[in-house]
């Protein structure tokens, strides 16, 4: 398994598909097994790097992954094969702003990582198929240090996405039904955390 990690990690760097760096998948596994979290929602699959690493941080958890890229869904399909972790992981291939989960579904950790200027709209969407003492995991929020400093961006399609990632940040900060803590893991992690009455 070790070594088809190293394997994902290769191919992603190559082929420049985006996957969560290590110190961030680390402290989403040690988060995994210290909350001892079960039910796994990520948004945005890639290749599965992610998801494969969270289906191992502990015997008992079940991930499922939406993604909507048919290339990136076949490819995650194929490692999830591979790792013979077929049942632990799901993968759905489907856009997860159109994707309408059963009714009374929740999970203990729900994982944002796909589209960066769609951050606000899938925690919205998905905040209600938490579980009460579950958390809502957002990745890549120091977006390779641009975060902060979008004023100083020249090219327009870069800013305007490291300005919807400030947006979103500051959504997180002032929503009063979260708590939001920020850690500097990464390429920038929040854990939110519904506040109870």
């Amino acid at each position: 398994m070790r070594e088809f990690i190293l394997e994902m990690e290769k191919y992603a760097s190559e082929k420049d598909i985006p996957i969560m760096q290590k110190e961030g998948i680390a402290f989403l596994m040690k988060l995994i097994k210290t909350n001892n979290l079960k039910n796994v929602l990520e948004i945005g699959s890639a290749i599965g790097y992610s998801s494969i690493l969270m289906a191992s941080a502990s015997v008992d958890v079940k991930v499922t992954t939406i993604e909507r890229d048919e290339t990136m869904y076949m490819e995650c399909l194929k490692n999830v094969k591979k790792c013979k972790l077929e049942d632990k992981i799901n993968v759905v291939f489907q856009d997860a702003l159109e994707l309408n989960l059963a009714e009374g579904t929740q999970y203990d950790l729900i994982f944002i990582d796909a589209a960066k200027g769609q951050y606000q709209k899938f925690f919205e969407k998905y905040q209600h198929f938490l579980t009460p003492n579950g958390m809502i995991v957002t990745d890549n929020l120091k977006f390779h240090g641009y975060v902060g400093k979008s004023q100083t961006i020249e090219s327009k399609n870069l800013r305007q996405l490291v300005e919807k990632i400030e947006k979103y940040i500051d959504f997180l900060k002032e929503n009063k039904e979260f708590t939001t803590k920020f850690y500097d893991v990464g390429d920038g992690v929040s854990v939110s955390v519904r506040n109870h009455e």
